[in-house]
C-alpha cells in the first residue's frame, strides 16, 4: 500500500474497516501515525585527547583514577555528539567499578560496544567506521586499548577541522 505524497490528494478510505479484511498481520498504520524518522541533524563535537597521555600518563599520574574518568568521559562525549548511539555514560562507569560482580564480563562487553559506538561516530562525520570491536579487545588485553580507541576518536575530532569542544557540527549520516 503506497501513500500519497505531501499536497497530492488522498483516496477516500472507510473509518472502521471490517477486521477480517487484514489476516495474517496487523492492519496498516496511517501515514500520519509513523513515527518521525531521526534526521542525522547536528551534535556537539567531542574534545581531541592526546592519546599517550589518556592511555599511560595521566592513569599513572592518577593511579589509575584517569582511565575511569576516561571511559565515562568518551561514552558522555559520543552521546552529546551523535544521541542515536545511546546515552551509556552512567553505565560504562558502573561496569567498570562493579564488573568484579560479574567476574569482568560487564565490563568487557562495555569495552567492546564501545568500539561500535565509536565506529557509528565516524560514519556520523562522514568517514568510514574504522574502528572494530574484536582488535580494542586484543589490544585491551595488552594495554593498548586506552590508545587504540583514543587514536579512533580522534579520527572524528579531527574531520572537524579547528571545531572547539562542545560545538555544534553538522552529522553526514
Amino acid at each position: 500500500m503506497s501513500y500519497p505524497q505531501p499536497g497530492q490528494a488522498q483516496p477516500h478510505q472507510p473509518q472502521h474497516a471490517p477486521h477480517h479484511q487484514y489476516q495474517g498481520g496487523h492492519a496498516p498504520v496511517p501515514a500520519q501515525q509513523h513515527a518521525p524518522q531521526h534526521a542525522a541533524g547536528a551534535g556537539h563535537n567531542m574534545k581531541r585527547r592526546n592519546p599517550l597521555a589518556a592511555w599511560l600518563g595521566l592513569p599513572m599520574i592518577t593511579l589509575g583514577i584517569y582511565g575511569l574518568v576516561w571511559f565515562y568521559k568518551t561514552h558522555a562525549e559520543l552521546y552529546a555528539y551523535d544521541r542515536r548511539t545511546g546515552d551509556a555514560a552512567t553505565n560504562a562507569l558502573l561496569s567498570m567499578i562493579f564488573g568484579f560482580v560479574t567476574l569482568g564480563i560487564w565490563p568487557l562487553v562495555m569495552w567492546v560496544k564501545m568500539a561500535g559506538r565509536i565506529a557509528q561516530a565516524q560514519r556520523a562525520a562522514g568517514l568510514q567506521g574504522t574502528c572494530s570491536g574484536g582488535l580494542g579487545f586484543l589490544l585491551g588485553i595488552f594495554g593498548f586499548g586506552v590508545l587504540y580507541y583514543q587514536l579512533e576518536l580522534n579520527k572524528v575530532v579531527d574531520r572537524y577541522g579547528s571545531a572547539p569542544a562542545g560545538q555544534q557540527v553538522p552529522l553526514a549520516a
